[in-house]
């Protein structure tokens, strides 16, 4: 039985993750600052386990013994307006947390094989149409630079002889929750649209592809490194919305202009507005075989029941 220790776990990618390997029969410990509303949220996890970024060997305590570390945790970036405040607490809650992660590891004694730690496709920046693999620069922005460092921090474990990989994912298409729930009240109410001028890059993912990624990841001991999660079918925004309006029958002639985003949302909005051409390359030269490859053959699947 494998023993997987996992943070951030309520959150979109977590819970699905958890959900699956509890269905697998691993033994799972949840580390979080809240154990009641992981318990209501995830019930069938073995072990709730409550933690502090300073708490280091308590952490190393709850590490011990177990085989894959997961660290999803981090503020979620479209939760606010992007105050000041408010990209401190993005940054930290990522780059602690990993921090502590990695010190804990360090001084476990009978340390994990396997430790993923979490990144975004926002690590490129806006890359126009330049075709992106894991070997491509990261960008100059507030969000590569978040990125940057949150993956800088993790690769301090390799010299404890981890194998580390860092999930550089894309935008998760769930009806849950993140971007395609967000859309969907506009298109059903026949404003649905793209955001910006719709050319730029949509690096879309299943939520069933994230999740089989990090279990792929997880088993397949020649991953390392940076890995790129995101749909080899990658369409612009555009693209994107117009396959959405076909699925719901509904027109995507809506757009949002920039100035508009950017009163709802602040600064937010040229992140969200920055594309990434990435392809999942090592993905796929380790025989990844994703489930959605194609945007349309997706939003049915997730919106056939709508």
């Amino acid at each position: 039985m494998r023993k997987t220790l996992i943070t951030g776990a309520t959150g979109l990618i977590g819970s699905a993750v958890c959900n699956e390997l509890i269905t697998r029969g691993d033994e799972l410990t949840i580390l979080t600052r809240n154990p009641e509303k992981a318990k209501i949220i995830l019930p069938q996890a073995d072990f709730y386990a409550k933690w502090d970024y300073y708490d280091i060997d308590s952490l190393r305590s709850h590490i011990e013994g177990k085989n894959v570390i997961i660290n999803l945790a981090g503020a979620n970036i479209a939760a606010k307006r992007w105050t000041h405040k408010y990209k401190k607490e993005i940054l930290e809650s990522r780059l602690l947390t990993t921090q502590s992660l990695v010190k804990a590891i360090q001084i476990s004694s009978n340390k994990p094989e396997c430790f993923i730690c979490s990144s975004a496709a926002g690590y490129y920046g806006n890359a126009g149409n330049n075709i992106l693999d894991e070997t491509s620069e990261p960008g100059n922005d507030f969000l590569s630079d978040v990125c940057l460092q949150w993956e800088k921090a993790s690769q301090e474990v390799d010299n404890s002889g981890v194998r580390r990989i860092n999930i550089r994912t894309g935008i998760v298409l769930s009806t849950k929750a993140g971007a395609l729930k967000q859309m969907l009240l506009p298109f059903k109410l026949f404003i649905g649209g793209p955001l910006g001028n719709g050319s730029q890059w949509f690096p879309w993912i299943h939520i069933d592809d994230i999740i089989s990624t990090y279990l792929y990841a997880m088993e397949n001991k020649s991953i390392n490194g940076p890995l790129n999660a995101a749909a080899p079918g990658i369409v612009t925004m555009k693209e994107f919305a117009k396959h959405m309006g076909n699925v719901l029958k509904r027109p995507s002639v809506f757009s949002i202009p920039k100035i508009l985003l950017r009163t709802v949302v602040g600064q937010a909005a040229d992140s969200i507005l920055a594309g990434q051409r990435i392809i999942p390359k090592k993905l796929l030269d380790n025989g990844y075989k994703f489930k959605f490859e194609n945007i349309e053959e997706a939003l049915i699947d997730l919106l056939k029941e709508r």
